[in-house]
């Protein structure tokens, strides 16, 4: 992994850099007589060739932005998306891994001179690599198939440096995807950095996790082996990606993964006093048994009382129409910006769209929605997009409000058609009746 810091933002820079280069090359292209949409399509795919290759190669904070971006992608108009969908699709998964010198200086670092003895076997072959660490399939002393997280040399330094670069960039960046403030979910990345970096807490996490849904029919969490600062070993689990499923599954299984998707995102809180707080496709699986498996604790926010109870209050005044009521509650709240001049209707007709999926007993997630939806809201010439600067997301709930984002953006590259009125019905508190 890259380490200096002039190093990784010059590659940073490279990819606006880049993007401008192709323009002027493309704008002479047309000037000579060729076609402008296929000048256009070759200008997409190319920068989204480097997207992936100078987001995957740099790892740490550079990988990490282009995940959260990825589930994104479903609002942005289809004739821009393509190229960059499959490139942010690649980044959920996959990077070019270190050495195994490197691998195995570290474990011995982190479990000790003598760590062969623990396992059985172990694979030098990563089996998928990621951000900030890559994991490697081992067989433990005692038998049990393990799942081997092994941290990058130098990831603290690398996301440190990505994440100051990348805000300086962000509104560069936000052309990548269209109808999403870049700049708010980079601050949040690096609030979370040390949480991301320290593996004993996302171990701790996933113990929580496994106990809390331990012989659930649904749901598969993997169980802890050993944890060290920089190396966790967990149960092996094998499943079809989500990443797959949306790009190959037949709707029986895209419904069902939805449905379970959902499940777990509004039932956590309740159940575990935690949420899952990294929703990307490459964090999921779907078992042969039919259960979601989730295999990454990284990004937690701990939420000791669950949900706040007036989030589903203000949802269920918003769905159904109660303008006064709901404006009173926000305002005492912190949503509404002190000296705001909004009036009732003003908030109730920007809210009450994203509470169409729970208008019915079950709503088909679609790319199209959830374009719609961030095209009215980041509308400049809009009515919905000055609303919208006039209200204020109080900091305890930003990171229910990116992750429930996160989330619907999966469920739309699902294309799920999910119960999601009875999941929030029965796991939001204040939203029923």
């Amino acid at each position: 992994m890259p380490r200096r810091g002039a190093a990784r933002t010059a590659k940073l820079a490279s990819l606006p850099l880049g993007i401008a280069g192709r323009a002027v090359g493309g704008w002479g292209r047309r000037l000579t007589g060729q076609n402008a949409d296929q000048v256009s399509a070759t200008l997409s795919a190319k920068a989204a060739e480097q997207l992936f290759e100078v987001l995957g190669t740099l790892k740490g904070g550079a990988m990490k932005f282009g995940q959260a971006l990825s589930v994104f992608e479903a609002a942005v108009p289809d004739d821009m998306a393509e190229p960059y969908r499959e490139a942010l699709t690649k980044l959920q998964s996959a990077a070019p891994p270190m050495s195994a010198r490197q691998t195995h200086r570290v474990l011995a670092e982190q479990l000790g001179r003598s760590w062969t003895g623990r396992f059985a076997h172990f694979d030098d072959e990563p089996a998928a690599s990621a951000s900030i660490g890559q994991v490697h399939r081992a067989t433990w002393h005692d038998g049990r198939e393990v799942a081997v997280k092994v941290q990058y040399p130098g990831a603290d330094e690398a996301l440190r440096s990505d994440l100051r670069q990348l805000q300086r960039f962000s509104r560069l960046f936000q052309a990548f995807v269209p109808g999403t403030d870049v700049k708010p979910l980079l601050s949040e990345l690096a609030e979370r950095m040390d949480e991301e970096l320290d593996y004993l807490s996302e171990a701790d996490h996933q113990r929580a996790f496994a106990k809390a849904f331990e012989g659930d029919p649904a749901f598969l969490i993997p169980r802890v082996v050993a944890s060290a600062p920089k190396v966790v070993v967990t149960e092996w689990a094998t499943g079809t990606p989500l990443a797959e499923i949306i790009a190959n599954g037949d709707q029986e299984t895209r419904n069902v993964a939805g449905r379970l998707l959902a499940e777990f995102h509004y039932s956590s809180p309740a159940r575990v006093h935690l949420l899952h707080s990294d929703p990307h496709p490459g964090n999921f699986m779907l078992t042969a048994d039919g259960r979601l498996c989730v295999i990454d604790f990284g990004g937690v926010a701990k939420l000791p009382n669950g949900i706040p109870h007036h989030l589903g209050e203000m949802t269920r005044l918003a769905l159904d129409g109660h303008s006064e009521e709901l404006m009173q509650l926000l305002q005492e709240n912190g949503f509404v910006r002190e000296g705001s001049e909004l009036s009732s209707d003003q908030v109730l007709t920007y809210l009450a769209p994203f509470t169409e999926p729970l208008a019915t007993p079950t709503f088909h997630f679609t790319r199209r929605w959830m374009q719609r939806q961030a095209g009215r809201v980041g509308d400049t010439r809009g009515t919905d997009f000055r609303t919208g600067r006039s209200l204020n997301l109080p900091p305890e709930y930003l990171m229910i409000h990116r992750v429930t984002a996160g989330s619907t953006g999966i469920l739309c590259q699902l294309g799920a058609d999910i119960p999601a009125r009875g999941i929030v019905e029965r796991w939001q508190p204040g939203f029923a009746i």
